[in-house]
């Protein structure tokens, strides 16, 4: 089973939707025995990143991710949620992540073309990193494939942790892992057939459900 953690933040039930739609067993919950007891995680999020991340301290539920995570349980943190397992972010302030990915959130402002719009809001396609085999998420998608971003800061100083970017004026982190854990910048569920094989994809990581 997958537990979509509900701390107060995210697309939970489109996701858990997305999950029934591909014959995956989902639920949402803020519960940390079913957390601890289901096969996989999904940490979502939308939003400010301090906030977010203060009510994943509050509700007691950081440390279930964390220690979840150090199981090795596959977790996947999407959009904001996969901004909250780096190390910190820099969104009006500097504010501490869960610390299990290296790297830090930062606005995409001063690398994108004057020109381009803040947020970066649509359709942009996936390439992946030339010195990399390309990540088991990605098992079922290929070069090019357009997935919807919605988001004004994301990853940098994470080379080691990046299996896919973006182009929006510039090249920008569209996924990261390392080992069991893994994040989309991107919307896995508003993508439409390349994001259900992504989460496809994840099912399948660490074995059968």
């Amino acid at each position: 089973m997958i537990a979509i953690i509900d701390y107060g933040v995210g697309n939970l039930f489109s996701l858990r939707s997305s999950f029934h739609f591909i014959g995956a067993e989902a639920c949402v919950s803020s519960d940390p025995d079913v957390l601890r007891k289901a096969d996989r995680l999904i940490l979502p999020g939308v939003g400010a990143f301090a906030d977010a991340a203060a009510k994943l301290r509050e509700s007691g539920l950081a440390e279930v991710v964390r220690e979840e995570a150090g199981s090795g349980k596959p977790l996947m943190g999407i959009c904001l949620g996969m901004q909250m397992l780096f190390e910190r972010s820099l969104e009006y302030g500097e504010h501490m992540g869960l610390g299990l990915l290296p790297g830090s959130i930062v606005s995409m402002e001063p690398v994108i073309p004057a020109n381009f719009k803040v947020p970066h809001i649509g359709w942009n396609q996936l390439y992946f990193p030339a010195d990399k085999p390309k990540h088991a998420l990605f098992s079922q998608a290929k070069e090019g494939d357009h997935v919807y971003f919605v988001h004004t800061y994301y990853a940098a100083d994470c080379d080691s942790v990046v299996i896919a970017n973006t182009d929006y004026g510039a090249p920008l982190t569209a996924a990261v892992a390392k080992e069991n854990v893994m994040g989309c910048q991107f919307h896995p569920e508003k993508s439409g057939p390349v994001g259900l094989n992504i989460l496809r994809a994840f099912c399948r990581i660490g074995g059968a459900i």
